[in-house]
């Protein structure tokens, strides 16, 4: 869908909406309230959600939700919004299974305010738990319809424009190389990619070029239902240890990890013939790159997003963020052993070691 306008002719009674200050003070929250209206739709609001949703502000719109006896569920904002609506229903379901209740799912609409996380095609949902990021995964949580109005990134900051278009890649990229990779989830993730590197340098320059929002928009879209459908790998799994310890947006964790985490699925430091390398440099191919063998399709590949994350202001290491050296060691291998369980690792090509996670890290830094 293309516009907030198709909420005009959604059917139900009453919706519960859940969003952020930022949407509220744009504007775009209002829309959605009017134009539910007009189907007839009265609201309840909910918008205390912040950036790496933890349990208690899922716990605080639970209450509210389940207060406002709502058939709708919408969701606008970025990806910790989708995510606080995912894990609002997900704990909804939950209770109202353990009171013997019989829980019908709402009509479940998510409208992103961000191109990155794909969140508003996916099962998945990451809330902080104890500060632990905790993926949960279940297809009662995966939204029924997805609004694209990439009006509603306008205002979106340069240095999040780089973030989420990171992100995006990431996804893409992961589903491609996944255990569980088809030839039709295939073809979202080259496509999307291909978008990604036609279209973020431009988006990232030029936050109202509308021709490369709307497609990085779509590029978001598509790696979503990608990797909805073939598992990530240990990109996100460190990304999310490393971002929850540290406090670092989830697209920059993804980017700072990204060609170490290729260099060690490929196994370039060995015989870089493997799955993963042949998968690597077939989209090098994708982007007209020169990939005669699986090594120099992957480091052109390696080479081309060094190129694009420099062109987007993203640091080279994880030192150059500031953080401290001791501090980060000190971490190593509580983060590795997160990555090692997270939700995300099971369908990487390569199963990784602990240790193995922990140099991943130590290359980074």
């Amino acid at each position: 869908m293309q516009s907030l306008k198709y909420l005009k002719k959604i059917t139900g009674t009453r919706a519960f909406i859940v969003s952020d200050s930022i949407m509220e003070s744009l504007g775009y929250l209002q829309e959605v309230v009017d134009y539910l209206k007009e189907a007839g739709i009265s609201s309840t609001v909910f918008t205390g959600v912040r950036p790496d949703p933890d349990v208690q502000i899922i716990a605080n719109g639970l209450k509210l939700y389940r207060e406002s006896g709502a058939d709708v569920l919408v969701a606008i904002g970025g990806g910790s919004t989708i995510d606080s609506a995912k894990g609002i229903l997900y704990f909804a379901w939950k209770f109202g299974s353990l009171e013997g209740a019989q829980i019908k799912k709402p009509l479940f609409i998510a409208i992103p305010s961000t191109s990155g996380t794909g969140s508003e095609v996916t099962d998945f949902s990451v809330i902080t738990s104890e500060g632990e990021k905790v993926c949960i995964i279940d297809e009662f949580i995966a939204p029924d319809i997805a609004i694209l109005d990439s009006t509603c990134i306008k205002h979106v900051p340069e240095r999040v424009v780089a973030d989420t278009g990171i992100d995006v890649l990431v996804h893409a990229i992961e589903a491609y190389v996944s255990s569980k990779a088809t030839d039709f989830t295939d073809a979202l993730a080259e496509k999307a990619i291909k978008l990604i590197f036609e279209n973020l340098e431009i988006l990232y320059k030029d936050t109202k070029n509308d021709h490369a929002r709307d497609r990085v928009m779509n590029a978001s879209c598509l790696a979503g239902i990608a990797f909805t459908n073939t598992g990530l790998g240990i990109n996100h799994s460190l990304a999310h240890a490393f971002g929850g310890t540290f406090h670092i947006s989830h697209g920059r964790s993804n980017a700072l990890l990204l060609n170490a985490v290729i260099e060690f699925n490929a196994e370039l430091t060995g015989s870089a013939n493997g799955y993963a390398a042949e998968r690597y440099a077939k989209l090098a191919e994708v982007l007209k790159l020169p990939a005669r063998t699986s090594r120099e399709g992957t480091v052109n590949l390696m080479t081309a997003i060094s190129k694009l994350k420099k062109s987007l202001g993203i640091e080279e290491h994880i030192g150059a963020l500031g953080i401290n050296q001791d501090e980060f060691e000190k971490e190593l291998e509580q983060m590795a052993e997160t990555a090692m369980i997270d939700r995300c690792t099971p369908t990487n090509p390569r199963q990784p070691s602990k240790e193995e996670l922990i140099r991943i890290f130590q290359k980074c830094y």
